[in-house]
């Protein structure tokens, strides 16, 4: 029997329903509107597709979007100037430098930059440290989409054992910590771990988040598991593929995100849920 597929559209869809309706009562109770600036350094051309969907969704939740283009030449100063004149402005609640830079550029500089209340993406050491230690923090948006579909899907994380393979900071480690904050007992692997499928096979759910195409295989998924895959890539044939071999796993697993129609609406859509956030804890609007 095949699994359960995940339907991130249409969790997506309902989160970002929540949100237009939470900035609606705001703006009416506060006169605060949500803003969210995204600046998109050079002409990556997947960069730019994402921006420009992050903008129009933006736009369907009530939250003002401005998108800030600069070419891939800007000196690393100048991107750090505009941060600090976005820092700011009382009407950005949100800053979004779109990842990665042109190489002369440091990213971590640049997230460093970024105040930490207006650090819709998570990346900033302190919301990250807050994460780490249980505090109050902007959630990184993938895998916050990755915990919002696991509690949709009713997925109960208490006690099971959940297997993340990959490390990033932007999606394995912080993944590890939210399920380690449900009480899941975790394990983070990666492309180097001694015997891999047969510690992804331990799996009560697996993220999979290795950035390998269809790396994962069926037989290493346990009977019955839920597998979130987290990856965007091509196969040989050119089709858009995940990190996991979707045909095979989805004969094994109970549930399973597909991909395309899986994670990605997810990040966007937490990504609203922040910059709503980031308003709301704004002095004076709550």
């Amino acid at each position: 029997m095949s699994a359960k597929l995940i339907d991130g559209k249409a969790i997506a869809a309902s989160v970002r329903a929540g949100v237009r309706e939470k900035v609606a009562e705001l703006t009416a109770r506060t006169g605060v509107r949500p803003g969210l600036t995204v600046v998109l350094v050079g002409e990556d051309p997947a960069s730019r597709i994402y921006v420009r969907n992050k903008g129009k969704a933006a736009e369907e939740a009530g939250i003002v979007s401005h998108q800030i283009d600069l070419p891939a030449f800007t000196p690393e100063k100048e991107l750090l100037d505009l941060v600090a004149r976005l820092n700011a402005d009382d009407a950005v609640h949100g800053i979004l430098v779109q990842l990665p830079l042109p190489g002369h550029i440091g990213e971590a500089k640049v997230i460093e930059a970024i105040a930490p209340g207006k650090d819709v993406d998570g990346f900033h050491p302190m919301n990250a440290g807050r994460l780490f230690t249980g505090g109050v923090s902007f959630l990184p948006c993938t895998p916050y989409g990755i915990l919002t579909m696991l509690d949709h899907e009713k997925v109960e994380l208490k006690g099971k054992h959940a297997v993340v393979v990959g490390r990033s900071n932007i999606v394995g480690k912080p993944a590890a910590m939210l399920l380690l904050s449900r009480h899941a007992t975790v394990t983070i692997c990666h492309s180097r771990t001694v015997d891999l499928p047969s510690v992804v096979r331990t799996g009560d759910v697996v993220v999979a988040a290795v950035g390998r195409a269809e790396m994962i295989r069926g037989s290493w998924i346990r009977p019955g598991a839920v597998v979130i895959d987290v990856g965007m890539n091509r196969n040989a044939g050119g089709k858009l593929c995940g990190d996991v071999a979707f045909d095979e796993a989805k004969e094994v697993a109970g549930a399973i995100t597909p991909v395309p129609g899986g994670v990605g609406p997810m990040t966007i859509a937490m990504l609203l849920q922040n910059t709503y956030e980031a308003a709301l804890r704004r002095p004076g609007s709550g």
